[in-house]
C-alpha cells in the first residue's frame, strides 16, 4: 500500500487569470485527494526567491521571479496515499507540448513558461515539507476526514 502523505500544489498567475482554479481543484477532489490547506495570496520577491532557490543563477530565473510576483496565485495542500506522485501524473510534463491530453498541462498549457501548476517533486524527498513550510504555518493546515475515505482506499 502507498503512502498517506501531504504534497503542495500552486495554480501560477495564468491559471487564476484563465479562471482553471476551479478546474485544478475539481480534478484533484475528483481524483480522491483532500485538501487540507488553501490560500489565495501574492507571492512577494523574498518568497519566490526562497520558493525557486535551486534555479537561481540559470538564465531564466530571474523570469521565473517576475511571472511568479506579477499576480496572485492558488497555494494549496493536498493529503492522499502516494499524492505527490498522483499530482505530478495529473499535471503532466513541465513543457506543456510533452504532455499527454488529459493532464492538466496537456489540456491547458500552451507555453512552458505559461503551464498553470506547480507541484512537489516526488524525486526530492524534502520537496513537500519545504514548500508547504513556505506557504504554510501547522495551524493554517486542517486535520479531517472524508467521508468516502473507506471507498478510496483499501
Amino acid at each position: 500500500m502507498s503512502e498517506r502523505e501531504r504534497t503542495f500544489v500552486m495554480v501560477k498567475p495564468d491559471g487564476v487569470n484563465r479562471g482553471l482554479v476551479g478546474e485544478v481543484i475539481s480534478r484533484l477532489e475528483d481524483r480522491g485527494l483532500k485538501l487540507v490547506g488553501a490560500k489565495f495570496m501574492q507571492i512577494d520577491e523574498d518568497l519566490a526567491h526562497e520558493h525557486y532557490g535551486e534555479h537561481e543563477g540559470k538564465p531564466f530565473f530571474e523570469g521565473l521571479v517576475d511571472f511568479i510576483t506579477s499576480d496572485p496565485v492558488v497555494a494549496m495542500v493536498w493529503e492522499g496515499q502516494d499524492a505527490t506522485r498522483q499530482v505530478r501524473k495529473m499535471m503532466g510534463e513541465t513543457d506543456p507540448a510533452e504532455s499527454a491530453p488529459g493532464t492538466i498541462r496537456g489540456d491547458y498549457g500552451l507555453d512552458l513558461g505559461r503551464n498553470v501548476i506547480h507541484g512537489s517533486d516526488h524525486e526530492d524527498p524534502g520537496a513537500n515539507e519545504r514548500e508547504i513550510s513556505l506557504f504554510f504555518d501547522d495551524d493554517e493546515l486542517v486535520d479531517w476526514e472524508r467521508e468516502d475515505e473507506t471507498w478510496l482506499y483499501e
